[in-house]
């Protein structure tokens, strides 16, 4: 029962935590305290990334709160696995717990993977990149096709259709799609050009003059575009370090003598936490 990324902030603790309970009395599953040392997370899980700011964010929320939703682990020999919930369980041994809320369900090992899968391939914030890999495993590993995997996680075929190609794309445009410094949008847009060198020139503009979307389309069908930015060989890097530093995606645009940085926040808490590390810095 994975909430959608933002919506913690809208429902109270307390409401999802009684309708987590009244899900496990009709199932009739149990909630176990799991030793935190005891635990693994799953090696084939599809996210790898997990932001510094998100994390901090999240154990703002555990202290506060506790750990509200449980975690679904398999038993695997004298210890656990994570089948879901790998976020909250390294949140909790940062914070330096002893144990963890945790489901323990016994699953089959061939189908471990693909509820994994399935369940981190739902969730909100994970990047195109981690979309693209997941839905290849599942065709590739699992034998599903496009449509049965959209019926599954309830998106178009179309929908998947399209994530699945940026997985064609040259390797320099998937590392920038997945450390989020083009979008997925920007990268459909380059599946239109023509040719890996073209591609990889193109995403050099995108990423030296700031281009939008639309931009990035106009130049793929031949037109000019009127951008006046003064070009700035460090960006990139200052862009990494601020983005490292922030743990969130950074944005800087120079236009004229004019410098904007953008960056790139989800929700308040993002916003109140940002703000402190900041003041902490001082």
């Amino acid at each position: 029962m994975a909430l959608g990324r933002g919506l913690g902030s809208l429902i109270p603790a307390m409401t999802i935590k009684r309708a987590n309970e009244e899900i496990l009395v009709e199932t009739g599953e149990q909630v176990l305290q799991i030793p935190v040392n005891q635990i693994d997370p799953n090696p084939e899980q599809p996210r790898k990334n997990f932001s510094r700011l998100e994390m901090e964010e999240l154990m703002n929320s555990i202290k506060e709160y506790g750990i509200i939703q449980p975690l679904i682990l398999i038993k695997n020999n004298s210890r656990y696995q994570i089948i879901a919930g790998e976020r909250r369980w390294r949140a909790a041994k940062i914070l330096d717990f002893i144990t963890v809320p945790a489901i323990v369900r016994s699953i089959k090992d061939n189908d471990k993977l693909a509820i994994s899968l399935l369940e981190n391939i739902q969730r909100k914030d994970l990047n195109p990149m981690e979309k693209a890999r997941g839905y290849q495993r599942l065709m590739d590993e699992f034998n599903l096709n496009q449509e049965e995997i959209s019926r599954k996680i309830g998106k178009s075929r179309a929908s998947i259709a399209n994530t699945l190609r940026i997985l064609t794309l040259p390797e320099e445009i998937q590392a920038a799609i997945n450390e989020e410094k083009i979008t997925e949008s920007h990268a459909k847009a380059l599946l239109s050009a023509d040719g890996e060198e073209k591609q990889k020139s193109l995403l050099k503009r995108i990423l030296g003059l700031g281009l939008t979307v639309r931009e990035t389309e106009r130049i793929i069908e031949g037109k000019k575009i009127r951008k006046r930015i003064e070009l700035d060989t460090n960006i990139l890097d200052k862009e990494n370090i601020l983005s490292k530093l922030l743990g969130t995606k950074v944005k800087i645009i120079k236009r004229n003598k004019k410098i904007k940085v953008v960056i790139e926040l989800y929700q308040d808490k993002e916003l109140d936490g940002l703000i402190k590390k900041i003041i902490k810095n001082e």
